[in-house]
């Protein structure tokens, strides 16, 4: 096939008309050479043309705006002696690894004191994305496209597609005891979209109010108020959610539905009683209502086997909820949800009106690298690293601030950290100065009910060269 004009080089846009010299607007005039020479260098100062970005060629570059190819590589010339612009036999025009100056930061006040950036992460919320298996997930990625069939890059199933369905049920059944069919599992971009869909399909029943625990994360629970449902907080103890409150304060009488994360309670770590794990599924038959099951970190347990998910009990009256947001990385976007039978439909109705869009390909690279053991190594070794992680601070405390308590079973990729009543504040206030940016329990509680002084750690998210000195800079501060 013959080259042409159309299909070599890269694009590149750029207004001659309002650059200086432009008046001249011949095919080779010298105000159409300063007219390209000034908006180049202007792209390169303004920095839309990055430093190591190659130009078109002048054949292309000149076809595009209509003028002299002799015109485009004097341009070129000029920028090049200037210095804004490199050529090199082979490697073509680039632009030049230049540092502009910044700008002067005003004057500041000297009654003014910053706050120092944190050199350590210890927020919940992330793994360590450093580990994230890029080589596996490439080579699944390089299998999956391979074999996707044509149908893969149309638009994608609202369930998602079959593949990770039918991928995801047997893998649930084996690791979290879920009852899973492909049929009734929905496929989503985020837990927190997944669970706003839920939300207009529970308003959409006439249903006005959900029960949620009285500690949590607050974009989890302020989905349902924006859908038109209202949120009461469900006491949290040692055992878990205090389901009784469900059948007995006024407050909840209106309940239908409960938000729970039952195999390891956020933040409190805590693991939902054998007994309210029976009495929240029996309640929810009762009333007619749903649980809805957040099993964020359930394959992260280090003193036993985990524990299977609620919605084995009753996957009639429990909606289970998971993600890969802990076991890979959030940047996936990939969650999903199993649901009852008599829900299925509801949730694929309301995700037709095109609100909520997720891509295929993801997708048939996390079929591959399930089906393929990669993920079972993956969340094998994480496991392992993580557990390493929170006996190093358990024993770290023991031994440099006996008198902080680590509460909680051993599990997920945070701990709470027990501190003397009044001090959380202080505490926190501290770990900023010595560049920890730490969250307090306090920063998870929902309702007016007093709570206890607590840290919440989040040994998972730094990366392993950072973790030593992040626990010796806590120890300090504790």
């Amino acid at each position: 096939m013959e080259d042409s004009w159309a299909t070599l080089g890269s694009d590149l846009h750029l207004d001659l008309a309002g650059a200086p010299g432009s008046g001249d607007r011949g095919r080779g005039g010298t105000g159409v050479r300063a007219a390209l020479t000034a908006a180049l260098r202007e792209a390169v100062r303004g920095g839309r043309l990055a430093p190591g970005t190659r130009l078109p060629s002048s054949r292309s570059l000149a076809a595009d705006l209509g003028i002299a190819r002799n015109t485009v590589a004097d341009a070129y010339g000029d920028l090049v002696a200037e210095g804004w612009l490199t050529a090199r036999q082979g490697s073509g025009t680039r632009v030049a690894q230049r540092v502009i100056p910044p700008e002067p930061a005003p004057p500041r006040s000297p009654a003014v004191r910053l706050s120092p950036r944190p050199v350590y992460n210890l927020r919940p919320g992330s793994p360590d994305v450093s580990a994230f298996p890029r080589a596996a997930w490439l080579a699944a990625s390089r299998r999956a496209l391979t074999r996707a069939p044509n149908d893969a890059f149309g638009h994608v199933d609202r369930r998602g597609r079959a593949e990770l369905r039918q991928v995801l049920a047997g893998y649930l059944a084996r690791a979290r005891g879920v009852r899973a069919d492909p049929e009734r599992i929905v496929v989503f971009s985020g837990f927190v979209q997944g669970l706003s869909l839920l939300g207009r399909v529970l308003a959409a029943r006439g249903w006005e109010e959900v029960a949620v625990e009285s500690y949590g994360l607050h974009f989890h629970r302020d989905v349902f108020p924006r859908v038109g449902l209202r949120t009461r907080p469900l006491t949290v103890d040692e055992h878990g959610a205090r389901i009784g409150e469900l059948t007995t304060a006024p407050e909840l009488r209106d309940a239908r539905a409960v938000l729970l994360t039952p195999a390891h309670q956020f933040p409190t770590g805590v693991s939902l009683h054998p007994d309210r794990r029976a009495a929240v599924v029996d309640w929810a038959r009762a009333v007619d209502g749903l649980v809805l099951e957040d099993d964020y970190d359930g394959e992260f347990r280090y003193d036993r086997q985990s524990v299977g998910a609620l919605q084995g009990l009753d996957p009639e009256r429990v909606v289970y909820l998971g993600t890969t947001s802990k076991s890979l990385a959030p940047a996936l976007r990939l969650a999903w949800m199993v649901l009852p039978d008599r829900l299925v439909d509801e949730v694929l109705t309301l995700k037709a009106t095109g609100e909520w869009p997720q891509g295929a390909l993801d997708q048939l690279t996390l079929a591959e690298f399930i089906d393929s053991g990669a993920y079972d190594r993956h969340v094998r070794g994480m496991r392992l690293r993580y557990r390493r992680r929170r006996d190093q601070l358990v024993a770290a405390l023991a031994e440099r601030a006996p008198h902080i308590r680590v509460s909680g079973i051993a599990a997920g990729l945070h701990a709470v950290l027990e501190l003397p009543p009044g001090t959380e504040r202080s505490v926190i206030q501290g770990a900023a100065w010595h560049g920890l940016a730490l969250d307090g329990l306090s920063a998870f509680r929902y309702g007016d009910e007093g709570g206890r002084d607590a840290l919440v750690f989040a040994y998972g998210t730094p990366p392993d060269h950072a973790f030593a000195g992040a626990l010796d800079a806590l120890c300090r501060v504790l």
